[in-house]
């Protein structure tokens, strides 16, 4: 049995040695991957450029790092360089042997704008996409030729944030500097519209060949160096930027005041550019990664490595080595996303023999449609940042601000986004600032932008010259024959003077001699271009502004009417009394004449022997009290304290409206009271007096449009035959607008007002050209200077002070107006308040003693007549009825039938004695008396009444 079992166990290790033998060899065969497919891809350039040196660096290099990444990508991108030298031709004779003879699926390049347009159109009929990392020319694009995709940014996208930095410093004028070719001529455009949006001119522009020379560009330097403006906005390739800023230094345009702004394309290359210190440059805005810093570090070396007479300063990765990094690395992303098919065919030229084949296995004649797809739809975190193609343009995340230093370098100063414009930061915390510049000549001074030219062309400003005498404080205009000078003056001229200074730019401009004409014709004529401009005291009207564009008015105007002044004091001599108190005054006063007397008799009639008796009797005490306080001739005495403060109150109130009255009246009586002859347009209308108007004046057309009979309507020349005419009545008035009768009131103030309504117009403007740009510059300079005291001194000084026109519309300086409730409101507040709270007091306390006499379980009706009947009775206990007899006692007693008259003239007012009934003959009977004795005891005695009633009759008191 044991050898048996030694066969057995020996048959068991050999299985098991095969089976470990097997399973070795599958996991090699596993391990060793399969042959990568091979993705030829086309790249054309421009060897010797400095784009070129960077893209043959660069592509390599990222194409060596994305496999390194994907070690197992089954697509392996092999590149097929083509050096097109620069020539159109060239790089589309490459493109054809791309795709006819090498078999490539894609192509990156060409390099420049020229040469990408002819080879993308090449690529559309032949549906092979072009992935471009250097074409930055609007002039080509994915919406003209469609297999073209621009992995770097479009130069249109930076015109937006150069014109945010134009408007950021001030400057209202830049000048580009462009190469004159594909590359600049179609940037210019999209600068000038940007620029334009924000109200910024582009007086004029300069275009250089690409092989021009150094004195070339210093002529053409110098004729911009003529004109005034300072900011320059250079686009070119770095060869020639290069030149441009060597001739900038020669001819002294690189000192204190100028500005020279450089676009990305610059930018990027300044390593091959050598800027001065001072330019100011954009660049897209590139986020700082670790991966960045170890990306730069070994392609400097790579780039020094490839490039031995490459200077260090151009080792440096910009922009463009950014793009082409990351163009490179979208087209092996995309190609390994279609990495499931034949990657081997050519697609060949539509209409060719082959025609299109597939490509990754996709459907026929979609092989390079769909490659296209996969690379616009590719995104990731690029070397440059967010990696993604937007309608097949690389989308614009922000643009970084850089200041050159003298040592070449870039110093960041502020971002510009489309959402929050420039900033410090880049956001919105920050939005309108920047960093601290240093401007050519080591200047930290912002530039202005401009200076006097000494060449440009003058605008030609019409101004009226036959203008007569009296307007000549509004406008001016005198020719010296003998050397043909023009010399302008006036309100008008100074105005628009003033406000050229405040321009943000120089105006230069001349005065020229308009003939006599209509102010109509004056606007057409600048309209038709005869004149570049008019100032002038023209009124702005709907019809004008047909034919000009104005700027806001420097003047308000409104028409007026101007009217002759009469005494009106001996029209109302009879009733002029009345004068000095308006209505409403001389109501209130009599209501409180009423009802001041009204408090007095209800707080002294219980107690005062003068506010009683018959009804008759007390409305008169009660009349004559109360209005005797005018001429404080009242005699009755008051025995209540509260009656004595009302009345004190008012007496002072009184004191006051007496005085304002005396005053008033004095003031109308001998001082001239002067009103217009004509009130109001209305009555002039409906009258027979002639009106003038001013020649050449817009107010005839308007009166005549209002309906004012034409035939009444008298045209005069100046203001001496106004004068005359108003005074020999040749016309009733004046109809014109305000400053021209301001100048007329400057002169004949005497006898002569200035009445409305005011019927307002659009005011002066100074009038320009349809679509001029000074106008909404001189607009914002107008409304600086009103803002200002500058245009206060200026009105001053040609019409004087406003406030001494000598009439006004009122009526003139020595109109008296009657006195109103308004001036005295508080007065009668105060004594009114006082003696209704006096009032309320007396009846509260008299309620309050008298309680006790009101019956109780009465209706309201009854108890109201109940307490009327207690008030109108005396108070027996006032001290008022106590009287004194010879034994010194005091007696409180009613009054008998007959009182001895001694009793009352002790009251010392002449009301007071004994009053005798009218109908009875007899006089008042008393209800009865009671005595007090000194001791303290007391003694009622009843008299008898006169009707024998017995104790319960009494008298009406």
């Amino acid at each position: 049995d044991s050898p048996d079992l030694s066969a057995m166990a020996g048959h068991t290790h050999a299985r098991f040695l095969l089976a470990c033998l097997a399973a070795s060899i599958l996991l090699t065969s596993q391990a060793q991957p399969a042959t990568p497919t091979e993705v030829k891809v086309g790249f054309i350039v421009d060897a010797g450029s400095p784009v070129g040196k960077i893209a043959t660096t660069t592509i390599p290099m990222a194409l060596e790092d994305f496999y390194a990444a994907y070690p197992n990508s089954p697509v392996r991108v092999r590149i097929l360089p083509h050096d097109s030298g620069g020539d159109v031709v060239a790089a589309a004779s490459a493109a054809l042997q791309l795709m006819t003879v090498q078999g490539a699926r894609a192509i990156l390049g060409p390099q420049s704008s020229v040469e990408s347009a002819f080879v993308a159109d090449l690529a559309t009929q032949a549906q092979l996409p072009v992935v471009s990392f250097s074409a930055t020319s609007p002039s080509v694009s994915p919406a003209t030729a469609a297999f073209f995709a621009r992995a770097a940014l479009s130069d249109a996208s930076q015109a937006d944030a150069i014109a945010a930095l134009a408007t950021h410093f001030g400057w209202r004028r830049v000048v580009p500097i462009y190469q004159d070719d594909d590359y600049g001529a179609a940037f210019v455009p999209f600068l000038v519209d940007a620029l334009t949006a924000e109200r910024t001119e582009v007086p004029y522009r300069c275009a250089l060949p690409a092989a021009a020379l150094h004195d070339a560009i210093a002529a053409a330097l110098l004729r911009m160096e003529s004109e005034q403006t300072r900011v320059f906005v250079l686009h070119t390739r770095p060869e020639l930027a290069k030149k441009v800023f060597a001739a900038a230094v020669d001819t002294g345009m690189m000192a204190e005041g100028y500005v020279w702004i450089i676009t990305d394309g610059l930018t990027g290359l300044l390593g091959s550019v050598d800027p001065p210190q001072g330019v100011i440059g954009l660049t897209p805005y590139v986020p700082d990664t670790t991966r960045l810093r170890g990306v730069k570090k070994r392609w400097a070396h790579r780039y020094m490595r490839d490039h031995r007479d490459a200077e260090p300063a151009q080792a440096v990765m910009g922009c463009y080595a950014l793009w082409a990094y990351d163009a490179a690395w979208a087209v092996a992303s995309a190609a390994e996303r279609l990495s499931s098919g034949d990657l081997s065919s050519p697609p060949g030229l539509v209409g060719g023999k082959g025609g299109p084949t597939d490509i990754a296995g996709l459907g026929k004649s979609t092989s390079g449609l769909n490659f296209l797809r996969a690379i616009n739809s590719t995104k990731f975190d690029g070397l440059g940042g967010k990696f993604e193609l937007v309608n097949g343009e690389l989308a614009v995340p922000a643009f970084q601000v850089v200041n050159i230093m003298d040592n070449g370098r870039e110093r960041g100063i502020g971002f510009w986004t489309l959402l929050h414009g420039l900033s410090r930061h880049g956001s919105n915390e920050s939005r309108g600032e920047l960093g601290p510049v240093i401007w050519p000549g080591d200047s930290t001074v912002r530039p202005t932008g401009w200076v006097q030219p000494t060449s440009a062309r003058k605008l030609r400003v019409a101004v009226p010259g036959n203008v007569s005498d009296s307007y000549k404080p509004i406008v001016r205009l005198e020719v010296d024959p003998a050397t043909n000078q023009t010399t302008a003056s006036g309100f008008v001229i100074e105005v628009f003077e003033a406000a050229v200074r405040l321009l943000p730019y120089a105006l230069p401009f001349e005065y020229v001699k308009a003939a006599s004409m209509p102010y109509d014709d004056l606007v057409q004529a600048v309209g038709n271009g005869t004149f570049d401009a008019a100032v002038a005291d023209i009124t702005m009207t709907a019809n004008r502004s047909n034919h000009v564009d104005f700027t806001l008015p420097y003047a308000g105007t409104a028409i007026a009417m101007l009217v002759r002044v009469r005494d009106q004091r001996s029209n109302k001599r009879t009733w002029v009394f009345l004068k000095p108190l308006r209505y409403d005054l001389w109501l209130v006063s009599a209501a409180f004449f009423l009802f001041t007397g009204f408090v007095v008799w209800a707080i002294e009639h219980r107690g005062n022997r003068e506010f009683r008796g018959p009804a008759s009797y007390q409305v008169g005490t009660l009349l004559y009290f109360g209005f005797s306080t005018l001429v404080f001739a009242h005699r009755e005495t008051l025995k209540s304290n509260l009656s004595r403060f009302v009345v004190l109150v008012w007496v002072f109130v009184v004191l006051i409206l007496q005085s304002s009255y005396t005053a008033s009246l004095t003031s109308m009586l001998t001082v001239p009271q002067l009103e217009p002859a004509v009130a109001d347009y209305g009555e002039l209308q409906r009258g027979t007096e002639m009106v003038g108007v001013m020649n050449n004046s817009f107010v005839l057309r308007a009166m005549t449009a209002s309906g004012f009979p034409q035939g009444r309507l008298v045209r005069y020349p100046n203001s001496q035959t106004i004068h005359e005419c108003l005074l020999n009545g040749s016309i009733g008035a004046v109809v014109n607008e305000t400053p021209y009768l301001r100048i007329f009131l400057k002169t004949y103030r005497d006898n002569f007002t200035m009445t409305g309504p005011l019927n307002k117009t659009g005011g002066f403007g100074f009038a320009f050209p349809k679509g001029s740009p000074y106008v909404t510059d001189l607009s914002q300079a107008i409304l600086k200077l009103t803002e200002s005291d500058e245009m206060n001194m200026i009105e001053r000084k040609w019409f004087g002070d406003p406030n001494d026109d000598g009439a006004t519309q009122d009526g003139g300086p020595f109109t008296s107006n009657s006195l109103s409730f308004s001036s005295f409101w508080g007065l009668f507040l105060i004594t009114g308040a006082t003696s209704l709270l006096c009032c309320v007091v007396h009846l509260a306390t008299f309620v309050a003693a008298n309680r006790r006499e009101l019956p109780p379980h009465l209706s309201w009706k009854d108890w109201l007549s109940s307490l009327f009947k207690l008030f109108d009775d005396k108070d027996p206990s006032s001290h008022t009825f106590r009287v004194k007899d010879d034994g010194g006692a005091v007696s409180v007693r009613n009054d008998a039938v007959a009182s001895p008259p001694i009793a009352h003239s002790e009251l010392g007012s002449p009301l007071s004695a004994p009053y005798t009934s009218e109908w009875s003959g007899t006089a008042s009977p008393a209800t009865g008396e009671i005595e007090l004795a000194a001791g303290g005891q007391e003694r009622h005695e009843v008299a008898p009444n006169p009707d024998g009633s017995g104790e319960n009759g009494r008298a009406n008191q």
